[in-house]
């Protein structure tokens, strides 16, 4: 494994145009891609070709990371990896599903949400049949074919048509930008000196007060609320990037 010195080397050589540079970090952050690309799998495209976006995205953060941004080379490339499987999912790799059947997906999603609103639970797929007349493996396929690439990101069935994005009405049961998150909090935690590290592990992963933490560190409150405020601030520019 190489280390932080060690990375930027590797950079700095690779952005001169060093393909076995390039190699070399690609090779050493290949688990950090795969753990990316483990969650975009069965949805539609082919794990070679997601290993190969997630590869393309890797060297687009490359080029562009620069050293002083004070990140790590992997919190940097995370969203760039992210971004470009995304992107390919919506623009390029979605399954085409017809018109119609994406209609009558939207429509389905809608009474699911409705009934959820004023029933507290959702229906099951016999209610759902009942509704709309369809046997229950038509509504499976219908429901199906709205899953992650195919129809998420669509506003209508035009593309003129501005309206709510189905992923804003489906409930979110696998989050994937939670998992890009985590990975980005969990470098930029390890990145931090060790009193800061234990500061805001106290804080919000012991649920401790900041009085708390003052005492269990040994300084006053109105410093943990300083360097409590400066690491968040840091964290916010992070992710934001």
């Amino acid at each position: 494994m190489l280390d932080e010195k060690q990375t930027l080397e590797y950079v700095r050589l690779a952005k001169q145009g060093d393909q076995n540079a390039k190699e070399v970090l690609l090779v050493e952050n290949a688990s950090l891609l795969k753990c990316i690309v483990k969650r975009y799998l069965h949805k539609g495209v082919e794990y070679d070709d997601l290993m190969q976006l997630a590869s393309i995205g890797f060297l687009k953060a490359l080029a562009g990371f620069d050293e002083s941004f004070g990140v790590r080379l992997s919190t940097y490339a995370v969203p760039m990896i992210a971004g470009e499987i995304k992107r390919f999912m919506r623009d390029d790799g979605s399954i085409k599903v017809s018109r119609a059947i994406k209609r009558t997906a939207r429509e389905i999603n809608a009474f699911i949400e409705n009934y959820s609103v004023s029933h507290g639970e959702q229906p099951d797929i016999r209610t759902i049949a009942e509704k709309f007349g369809m046997e229950e493996g038509e509504v499976v396929f219908a429901l199906d074919s709205c899953k992650m690439p195919v129809s998420l990101y669509d506003q209508g069935e035009y593309k003129d048509e501005k309206t709510q994005e189905l992923v804003e009405k489906l409930p979110a049961r696998d989050n994937q930008d939670e998992m890009i998150e985590t990975l980005q909090l969990r470098s930029a935690i390890e990145s931090l000196p060790e009193r800061e590290r234990k500061i805001i592990v106290l804080r919000y992963f012991r649920d401790m007060t900041q009085s708390e933490v003052a005492r269990r560190i040994g300084v006053s409150q109105v410093q943990i609320s300083r360097i409590e405020t400066r690491i968040m601030k840091d964290f916010r520019l992070r992710l934001a990037e």
